[in-house]
């Protein structure tokens, strides 16, 4: 994993990366094609609307990683959090306040020519998301026409190239687009990472 700096000269928060393991996109690709009956067409927190959001996802769940075979995506988590160990220490304050952090389902996305998540949004946007502390994605191939993501508060557009994996707050502040497609293939692995859920117990 190599730390990459997005070139701009504003603090944005975004952080950025290579995992350094070519191998381990191909092999999430892979999953992804050889799983055709998981595969459904993507859907936002409001629903289905292929204006706003046109992608082919896999939703996985954290009690999936248990599985043998998801266990190339228990390896690819490991490597996420690698990143995140990091991102915390170019943000010392955040060592202070997440002592631990979980993440939620996520999505493997394929996009085909066309393709898009053109609504600008963000991800913590209703009391159902309000649990959603960063969002994270790692791109699993390189794209050359298309497909970057807009985060157009800061004038970034980061071009997907394989192993490139970003975190950034799941705020209002990082409302992005994920820009149309104009040829070949974009996949894609994306999710939320979120404080612990708090154990209940009875009072004593």
């Amino acid at each position: 994993m190599k730390r990459i700096n997005i070139n701009t000269q504003q603090t944005h928060f975004i952080g950025c990366w290579n995992l350094e393991n070519n191998k381990l996109c191909n092999e999430i690709t892979k999953f992804f094609e050889n799983n055709k009956s998981l595969q459904k067409q993507g859907v936002t927190a409001s629903g289905k609307n292929l204006n706003v959001k046109s992608r082919i996802d896999i939703t996985v769940s954290p009690s999936d990683l248990k599985k043998p075979q998801f266990e190339v995506l228990k390896t690819y988590v490991n490597e996420l959090h690698k990143c995140f160990l990091d991102y915390q220490n170019q943000w010392p304050f955040l060592k202070s306040m997440i002592k631990d952090i979980d993440i939620g389902e996520f999505n493997i996305g394929e996009y085909s020519p066309g393709d898009h998540f053109a609504k600008l949004h963000s991800e913590r946007t209703s009391l159902a998301t309000l649990h959603r502390l960063f969002a994270w994605m790692t791109y699993l191939n390189d794209v050359d026409d298309g497909g970057q993501t807009n985060f157009s508060h800061y004038g970034i557009k980061v071009k997907p190239e394989i192993g490139k994996t970003l975190i950034w707050p799941a705020e209002w502040t990082h409302a992005h687009t994920g820009e149309v497609l104009n040829s070949g293939k974009k996949y894609m692995i994306t999710g939320w990472m979120h404080f612990p859920a708090p154990e209940f117990k009875f009072d004593e």
